[in-house]
Order: structure tokens, then sequence, then C-alpha cells
């Protein structure tokens, strides 16, 4: 097992990466202090994971409390329910059940489970305990880590929420086993976000590692979990709620996120449109002079190797990108300011793209077989 620590004084907390969700249940007992927990998940992490950490809540011999009183809320599945009405849900769940601030939340599912939790748990009667079990790659590498919590507005992904850090994040590699081809694909985008935007050694280990990681080979995908963990828990510790560095974490997100709301939310997969904004990004990077095409290239076939698309919907021009960019929440000053990688490894943040910039950037049209997949499910859902 792999330990790590995101720093923030009082409010740190620990990031255990296991190989196996059962011992790693008996990690959670020091950060359960409370008699009342509630876990959040949906339907279909539930059938494969919910009935073991149930029993364990139930039996944890090193527990501080003998017994505790647990209750399960399962919200439906998808970006689509990351919304107002069921963050409403889960607050009236938990007031006629008549919790109170005695009471920790356990998200056990994807981005969206813990997105909706975290914030759930720092508006609940001004704040209650929370734990992050992530089910998904996405979730692993990324949202569970660095207490970003939020609901999706319809003008705007992540427009709603608060910065408030969990307890504990306890990951458990081999629940990757069971995620959908296309769900691991969608974690792969993040993953290659922190190599080239953060860490050129990481980026460099997937590239030689990229068969065996698409196996779900143990090793493999503990690595790179871990590496990508350890860098976010390094920019949270200096720039816990965005002022600064932390930016350069959404390499590829402010064309990404102008994706999923004009598609529509779980349409496109997070990580597929970041996967696509992250080509934006190299390109306008490129056309600034800080990338070669080769450069490009390298960050094109391995976005491509595992399946993700390399351009934006066909459907999607100009238009209709500048409108939900410009809500960015890192837009100040009317400016949008974007993450560009000034080689591969390192990035800064900038406001420096010309409108020509942009027009070009956004008409490349470059797409994988990946990006014709996504078009016809998207089409069909």
């Amino acid at each position: 097992m792999a330990q790590l620590k995101v720093d923030l004084g009082a409010r740190s907390y620990p990031i255990f990466i296991n190989t196996d969700l059962g011992p790693a249940n008996n990690l959670l007992a020091p950060y359960l202090t409370r008699p009342n927990v509630v876990i959040v998940s949906n339907a279909t992490v539930a059938d494969l994971y919910l009935d073991s950490l149930t029993t364990a809540l139930q039996s944890m011999p090193d527990a501080p409390l003998e017994r505790y009183k647990v209750s399960t809320f399962l919200m439906p599945d998808g970006e689509a329910y990351k919304t107002l009405d069921t963050f409403n849900d889960l607050i009236s769940f938990m007031l006629e059940k008549g919790l109170g601030r005695d009471t920790t939340l356990i998200a056990l599912g994807g981005g969206v489970v813990g997105d909706l939790t975290g914030f759930v748990a720092a508006c609940y009667q001004r704040g209650i305990d929370f734990i992050q079990m992530p089910t998904t790659l996405l979730a692993q590498v990324d949202s569970s880590v660095g207490g970003k919590t939020a609901i999706n507005h319809p003008l705007g992904k992540n427009m709603v929420g608060a910065f408030y850090q969990p307890q504990a994040v306890v990951i458990d590699v081999n629940s990757l086993s069971s995620l959908p081809a296309r769900e691991f694909s969608a974690g792969m985008a993040e993953v290659i976000k922190y190599g080239v935007a953060n860490d050129a050694e990481l980026f460099d280990y997937i590239e030689a590692n990229k068969v065996a990681i698409k196996a779900l080979d143990s090793a493999c995908l503990e690595h790179i979990i871990y590496q990508c963990c350890a860098i976010k828990a390094e920019i949270v510790r200096l720039d816990e709620k965005e002022g600064g560095v932390r930016a350069l974490l959404n390499f590829g997100h402010t064309f990404g996120h102008a994706i999923e709301a004009q598609m529509g939310y779980g349409n496109w997969l997070h990580g597929e449109a970041v996967s696509a904004g992250m080509m934006f990004a190299c390109e306008l990077s490129r056309s600034q002079g800080f990338l070669t095409e080769a450069e490009v290239q390298r960050v094109r076939d391995l976005l491509a190797f595992f399946d993700l698309p390399v351009s934006g919907p066909e459907s999607m021009s100009y238009a209709d990108y500048m409108p939900h960019m410009r809500k960015d929440k890192k837009t100040l000053a009317g400016e949008i300011r974007f993450v560009i990688t000034t080689g591969i490894g390192s990035s800064k943040v900038t406001s420096e793209a010309t409108e020509a910039q942009l027009q070009h950037v956004l008409s490349v049209k470059d797409c994988c077989k990946a990006q014709t997949d996504i078009e016809v499910k998207s089409a069909t859902s």
C-alpha cells in the first residue's frame, strides 16, 4: 500500500492507494469518529462494492465507535445528475432521517458522486465530515483529491460549489477492473494531462508503458495513480483555492468544459472533452511558438492510443465555443485565460490569445476513430 499526504495544516489528510477494497476499509476507522454514516453512491457502483463496505463498517475491530448507524443514498448515474435537484434530494434524505453534524458522508463512486457528496458535506448544517472512495480512474487521479466540490449549472460546469477537504481518500486500484473501457480511457485523459502540463517524466512513462497500462497492469496503474496524486497534492498544498499555480491543473479544461456544456452533460464524458481540449490547447501552444509539431504529434498519438478524441465535435463552431469559454472560472475582467504548455512537462496561464489564433485552433479537424465512435454514441444516447 502506498500513502501520500495532502499537507494543509489542520486540514491535512491522507491518500491511501491499495489494491484490495476489503483491507482498505479498515483504513477508514480513524477517520470515522461520528456515529452516523451515509454512503452516497449509484446503482452501478453499489452492486459491486456497497455490501462489502457496509459489512466492514459494521465490524471494524479498531473503530473508535462500537457500531455505526449506516444509511445509503443512491443517486442516478451520470454527469447529467450532478445538479441542484440531486443535491436537494440528498439534503432532504438526511433531514428526513434526522441526521445532524454527528454524520460522516462516504462518496463511493466516480467524480460525479464525489463532487456532489463533497458539496453536500460542505453545506449540510454548515459542514460535516466526508471521505472519498473513488472507483474510477478519473476520480482516483484527479477529482477526489484537493477539495473541489461542486454541482453543474445549465450555463456552466461546476459553477456552484465550494473548496472543502475530505477526511481521507481511499483508492482501490482493483476497482478499475470493473470499469467500462470508455470510462477508463476518459480517466487516462486526466493522467496524460498531468504529464503534458506538469511532469515530462510521467509523460515518458505513459508512452513507454502504454500497452501495459491499457491492459490494466496493476504495478503500472499504481505508479501512475501515485504520481498524479503526488503532483496534485503538492499543487494543492501551494495553492488550495486556485489563486495561482493550481489553475495549471486545468490544462485543456477551458475548451473541454465548453464541449460538455454545448453537447449536453454526459454525452461526452469529462475526460473525452478534456482530451479534445488538450489538443486545442496544444495547437494554441504551437501557434504561439511553445510547442513543435513533433511534440503536438506525441500528445495526439498518446491520446489516440487510449481511444480518446483528438478534436472537438464536428457540429461545434467557433461561435459555439466562445460563449461557454467566456464563462470559464479563470476568466478575469472579461479576458479568457488559457492554460498552455510551454513544452511537454511544463505549462503557464495566459490571456494572450488573439481572435485569429482561436478561430484557427477551433477550426482544426483531426479526428481519430474514437471521435467518430463518440459522435455515434452521442447521437444514439
